[in-house]
């Protein structure tokens, strides 16, 4: 498990997702050795801040599907849950499932048969405060 690592992608610009699962034997590759093959990517997690919901949604849902990567995760403090996308096709991801925050344990099986377990209880919430222009609450 990897926090805010780099990622080569073709054609597209390189991402740095807030966390990424990699193959056990995947080694830093592109410019200088400093970057990860989108190949070895099992999963990408994206915690949307409020400047980057359409990108996390939209973006990046449409891009790791387009290149296969096998699970997406959105985690969404201002909606309070938790998107799994899995199945990736060529324009995004054949299914995605929603958890709400304070559910408990969340197995996420990897295609490498490990599992990433993720506390629905445990993750972020935004600071009390005015309701953000364009997030639900």
């Amino acid at each position: 498990m990897t926090p805010d690592v780099y990622i080569d992608f073709p054609v597209d610009e390189n991402s740095a997702p807030d966390l990424a699962i990699l193959r056990e034997y995947a080694q830093k590759r592109g410019k200088r050795g400093k970057r990860y093959s989108f190949e070895d990517v099992l999963l990408v997690s994206e915690v949307v801040s409020i400047s980057s919901a359409r990108k996390d949604y939209a973006d990046c849902t449409a891009k790791y599907g387009r290149y296969g990567i096998p699970v997406y995760l959105i985690v969404d403090p201002y909606a309070q849950e938790v998107v799994v996308h899995t199945q990736p096709n060529g324009t995004g991801y054949i299914t995605a499932h929603t958890h709400p925050y304070g559910t408990g344990r969340l197995p996420v099986p990897l295609v490498d048969g490990r599992v990433f377990t993720l506390d629905l209880d445990e993750l972020p919430r935004p600071e009390p405060g005015p309701a953000e222009p364009g997030v639900a609450r």
